[in-house]
């Protein structure tokens, strides 16, 4: 089954912050694989949203998508808002599976940047 990745972030005013995490996304994870089909998707102030991003994997054949937000901790937006979202989203595509993710907050990875912060500000 062909899987894809939407990461979900927040979305912001400030249209770099929305560009860097479509960089993220594009310059950073996609090259990485093992999945041809990974795209950026924004709760608000910020397109494409999660319907706009479902579409465009399911138009290019993907029947799984996993929703990986890009968001530190969980709060009203991941407890609330995203599980909403998704099953909304799901019905508009019968034929693609949906799964989300916890947050980021618990991988042991986050330990390793904040170290690497600390070294970059101590040089």
């Amino acid at each position: 089954m062909k899987t894809g990745i939407i990461v979900f972030a927040h979305g912001s005013r400030i249209e770099s912050a929305n560009q860097a995490v479509r960089d993220v996304v594009s310059v950073m994870l996609r090259p990485l694989g093992p999945y041809e089909h990974v795209e950026t998707a924004f709760l608000e102030l910020g397109r494409p949203d999660l319907p706009g991003a479902a579409a465009r994997l399911a138009a290019a054949g993907v029947r799984r998508i996993v929703v990986i937000p890009y968001f530190l901790t969980l709060g009203l937006h991941l407890e609330r808002d995203l599980p909403k979202l998704v099953e909304n989203t799901a019905r508009q595509f019968p034929g693609v599976e949906f799964l989300a993710t916890p947050p980021l907050d618990g991988h042991p990875a986050l330990a390793q940047i904040l170290l690497d912060r600390a070294r970059q500000a101590l040089g």
